[in-house]
């Protein structure tokens, strides 16, 4: 049987961040944050009076998602590289990067049609809506798949013995002082 105590070490604390301490899950927060708001913006470029910025806003957002996706997958390969090949965690791992890899592969395009020409202005189009619906969907459903990595399987999650470090009485209860 492969011991798991393998996932849960970096292959470099370094550039991965220290054990207990992944650098993965904060940076994944920024494509998440900018494409979430990318959507916010095309759906509001719709009902709003004046939807030219909306529209900007949306392309920009898109494209710092981008951006924001490529350090979170350099941090997130290597956490890949520390799960024992051959695994369920594994698997489950390749998924997730491959529908994160599709997703930032479409995020991209999305931005480069948005940008084509002139650039947006009015409301954001129907096509370019509805891919990043769908690509957020998408990236839903890959970081249900991340929070399994973490939660279910416990990959860069430090061990028992070391959580429970975290519910140690900080100052014994009066009880203990007296007995």
């Amino acid at each position: 049987m492969v011991q798991p105590h393998q996932a849960k070490q970096p292959v470099s604390a370094a550039l991965a961040g220290p054990y207990g301490h992944p650098f993965h899950p904060i940076l994944v927060t920024v494509p998440i944050g900018a494409w979430a708001g990318s959507l916010v913006f095309d759906i509001a470029s719709h009902l709003a009076g004046d939807p030219d910025f909306l529209s900007r806003g949306a392309m920009w957002l898109i494209a710092l998602g981008v951006i924001g996706a490529l350090g979170a997958a350099m941090v997130g390969f290597l956490d890949l590289f520390a799960i024992p090949t051959g695994t369920r965690a594994f698997r489950v791992g390749l998924v997730h990067m491959t529908l994160n890899l599709v997703v930032t592969c479409a995020y991209l395009g999305n931005f480069l049609w948005r940008h084509a020409g002139a650039g947006p202005s009015g409301t954001v189009a129907a096509g370019p809506l509805a891919l990043n619906a769908a690509a957020f969907a998408i990236l839903g459903v890959s970081g249900w798949l991340g929070g399994k990595l973490s939660y279910r399987y416990g990959v860069r999650v430090a061990d028992e013995a070391t959580q429970a470090e975290g519910f140690t009485p900080v100052h014994p209860s009066s009880h203990e002082r007296t007995g």
